[in-house]
């Protein structure tokens, strides 16, 4: 069989099929699990030519595979041997990374992980992104064989509650309830001045901004963003220097509370990305940290049955600049 010089791929079109331990996985995750020689670019490139196909059909990076399916695999693609199958006795992940991920563990039953995720430390991989959670996941196997999933993300520099599921099954339901907005999500945030009313709506559509270096770059777009609605209330204030706020983004948009609250004047404390040298304050210690916690999740549990309700602390930054402007929390 020939072999492509540039990518040592095979010239030959081929087709694996998905796994069932791949059961709802990104198709662009698949491809980094099975390809990781394989770059982002050329990926998106080979999915916008039409040349990487789910049974025949068209797809996107985004579309989640299911178990059965035929990949078309196109020439130039790297001719690797499939991966075996992962199982409790053969995890991918050090033992240090095992302690530190399990370390975040706040609540676990036989369908759900909920961890409190720290600051710094992203969700999945990208460009120079090396460690992140999807990477330490067999180290919440807990004795189960299949690997747990990512049913949703946070920012690298938020911090919170990230839901993990343990099965397929799991998977499927936890990912319908964030996309059919079952799921309430509450965040606490520090922002530098104060909003223009103590509760309210924030209903601004965002859009990725044209042109910028950075792909998730996003902005307040009237005409061609998608609807982007937040709803927020002020738990407490320092005068008119910051704010503790209460918000409940009511979609999912993109970096939206950030882009928001820069919006309505008081950007969140250290994001510097939408608020400029205005979201730092040189009296606070933390000022250069993103103050931004993923405070509760409300949700129909995944097994069918009740709800599935979850409260994380924030992280040691948070709570120091919560006591330096003295804010209260009694009854939030």
């Amino acid at each position: 069989m020939s072999q492509s010089p540039a990518t040592g791929g095979t010239r030959q079109v081929q087709t694996r099929a998905v796994t069932d331990d791949e059961a709802d996985m990104r198709l662009d995750r698949w491809f980094q699990r099975h390809f990781p020689e394989l770059s982002h670019g050329a990926l998106q490139k080979l999915l916008r030519t039409g040349q990487v196909r789910i049974d025949g059909k068209r797809a996107e990076g985004k579309d989640r595979v299911e178990p059965g399916q035929s990949i078309r695999l196109p020439p130039g693609v790297t001719n690797s041997p499939p991966p075996r199958p992962r199982t409790a006795a053969t995890p991918s992940v050090s033992e240090r990374d095992t302690a530190e991920i399990q370390k975040m563990v706040i609540y676990r039953d036989e369908h759900v992980i909920v961890l409190n995720k720290p600051p710094g430390l992203a969700v999945q991989g990208g460009s120079g992104t090396e460690k992140h959670i999807d990477g330490m996941l067999d180290g919440l196997r807990f004795g189960f064989e299949q690997r747990p999933k990512l049913v949703h993300r946070l920012d690298k520099d938020t911090s919170g509650l990230l839901l993990i599921a343990r099965t397929g099954q799991a998977a499927k339901h936890l990912t319908a309830s964030f996309r059919d907005r079952e799921t309430e999500k509450l965040y606490w945030a520090i922002v530098v001045g104060v909003p223009p009313k103590k509760e309210g709506a924030i209903n601004l559509p965002l859009a990725k901004r044209p042109g910028a270096f950075d792909r998730e770059l996003m902005q307040v777009d009237e005409e061609n963003g998608q609807k982007a609605l937040t709803h927020f209330r002020e738990i407490d204030r320092a005068g008119h220097r910051a704010a503790l706020l209460a918000l409940w983004p009511r979609t999912g948009r993109t970096h939206q509370l950030r882009v928001h609250c820069a919006a309505i004047g008081c950007p969140i404390l250290g994001d510097r990305k939408y608020g400029g040298e205005e979201a730092l304050l040189s009296t606070i210690a933390d000022a250069r940290k993103l103050h931004l916690h993923a405070r509760r999740l409300t949700l129909p549990h995944p097994s069918g049955k009740g709800e599935l309700r979850a409260e994380a602390e924030p992280p040691p930054h948070f709570r120091r600049t919560v006591e330096a402007f003295g804010f209260s929390t009694d009854g939030v």
